[in-house]
């Protein structure tokens, strides 16, 4: 098989961890035909960000000192991962790189700015850090490697910083033509995650959790049979495991389950990280790094077989803020809600859930508590007095939600689920459900979200020892 592997963090937070990694892909290259994408090692993206913050105000020696921690303690990982005559010509590799990150942050220090474009160029450093790690190590378990960065590999986007999308016909093209060969001679390529560039050849990234995205953008313009993500989690579970003891691993879900999943927590994963497996029909794994005998989660396009249990498993999403706007004047008012949101994007908000009444008096929303402020000041100085009459705002609230395909036309989903939370006295202040009816959430304060999850992981019977899911599944491939 072809298959794009990538390990995140977590699986190269250590010397061991890293041998561990590259053990892994040259086993899997032994049999397969392999392209490795990695993540920057834990942290190091934090800290690029704060060489960033430094830069822009101007604090060339803070700046200068954050540049040489991140090269110390990647030049110390590489002695410890890569003993041997590989060691020499890595150290050099990285101190290349580290000087160069230097010289890039001294300079916008020294202009005391830190455009999109020049943070895209400096952030993308922790994941060519890692990757040249990585690629050393592979070759130390002897299999051919080479590092390659987003750009080299072949990813090209549009130029939007930050938040860049792949421009996919071209992609494919220069993936191709860039992993082709490599592959074809049984060598491990080895792919910086997170960045790729635009048509000029500047440096762009993803987006945080970006990693992810640039392994299925791989997997799916070279015709990869299998993407695997590989990190500190043995898959998708019903609950989160520090809330609910007996969550269990779900063998198997549909894209568009894993979809709703990963918006809710199940698994931190950049919500467009499927987008370019859908059209090609290309499964998915979800697996540990730490326990690679176990096959983890299967997403694919449709799981066969009878739906199962009516609910996969139960997320929440604490950390949010509720904002009511009322106003008589929304009554019958075209354009009423376009304005309002049209609002909030203008501020840069990103609206998390919206409900509104059958008379239009009132509309609610639920933003990231990070973001309430400005939602309620940009709301106050666009349309207060005018569209809407009164805000009204509850800080500290969850979203609580059920997520599975079985839900689909299935009668007295509802009346369970709140009549389990009003059995432990959980007050709930809002409700949606999309017409998809994959999703059903609703609000409540943080401190009950935790009793909402394990009185409906409960309710929908979801706990036990064994693996979620009625198919038993195949022998790791």
């Amino acid at each position: 098989m072809r298959l794009v592997v990538k390990y995140g963090g977590p699986s190269l937070s250590g010397a061991g961890r890293v041998r561990g990694a590259a053990e892994h892909a040259a086993s899997l290259a032994a049999e397969h035909q392999v392209v490795v994408v990695c993540s920057a090692t834990p942290g190091t993206t934090d800290d690029l960000m704060a060489v960033a913050g430094r830069a822009r105000a101007g604090d060339r020696e803070g700046a200068a000192r954050l540049v040489a921690g991140i090269g110390e303690a990647h030049a110390r990982l590489a002695r410890e991962a890569v003993p041997g005559p590989g060691a020499r010509e890595l150290l050099g590799g990285i101190e290349s790189d580290v000087s160069e990150l230097g010289a890039l942050a001294d300079g916008m220090a020294l202009l005391g700015e830190a455009t999109p474009r020049s943070v895209d160029y400096l952030a993308s450093f922790g994941e060519r850090l890692s990757s040249a790690i990585v690629s050393a190590a592979i070759a130390g378990a002897g299999r051919e490697s080479s590092a390659l960065t987003g750009k080299e590999a072949g990813i090209v986007t549009d130029s939007n910083f930050g938040q860049s999308r792949p421009l996919l016909d071209t992609t494919r093209l220069r993936v191709s033509k860039a992993l082709g060969a490599p592959l074809d001679g049984g060598a491990v390529p080895v792919v910086c995650g997170y960045a790729g560039a635009d048509q000029h050849g500047r440096v762009t990234t993803l987006g945080r959790g970006g990693s992810d995205y640039s392994a299925t953008i791989i997997g799916s313009c070279a015709g990869a049979d299998e993407v695997w993500l590989m990190g500190d989690v043995e898959g998708l579970m019903t609950a989160d495991p520090g809330i609910v003891g007996d969550a269990r691993l779900i063998r198997e879900v549909s894209y568009a389950e894993a979809v709703e999943m990963s918006m809710f927590g199940a698994k931190q994963i950049h919500p467009r990280t499927f987008e370019p497996l859908l059209a090609r029909g290309i499964p998915l794994r979800i697996r540990s790094s730490l326990d690679t005998g176990s096959e983890g989660t299967l997403v694919r396009a449709a799981v066969p077989g009878p739906a199962g249990n009516t609910v996969k498993c139960v997320s929440s999403v604490r950390g949010s803020g509720l904002v009511d706007i009322q106003g008589d004047g929304m009554v019958g008012e075209p354009g009423t809600a376009g304005r309002i949101f049209g609002t909030l994007a203008g501020a840069g908000i990103n609206v998390m859930m919206i409900s509104q009444n059958p008379s239009e008096s009132s509309i609610t929303i639920v933003v990231k508590n990070a973001d309430l402020d400005r939602a309620v000041s940009a709301l106050e100085m666009g349309l207060l007095g005018r569209v809407i009459r009164r805000l009204d705002v509850t800080t500290d609230v969850a979203i609580v939600a059920l997520i599975g395909s079985g839900m689909r036309g299935t009668v007295g989903v509802a009346s369970r689920v709140f009549g389990a939370v009003e059995r432990r006295g959980v007050n709930v202040s809002m409700i949606t459900q999309g017409s998809s009816e994959l999703n059903l959430a609703f609000v409540v304060r943080n401190r009950d979200a935790d009793a909402a999850v394990r009185a409906l992981h409960e309710a929908f019977g979801l706990g036990g020892a064994k693996s979620f899911k009625g198919a038993r599944p195949g022998r790791a491939r």
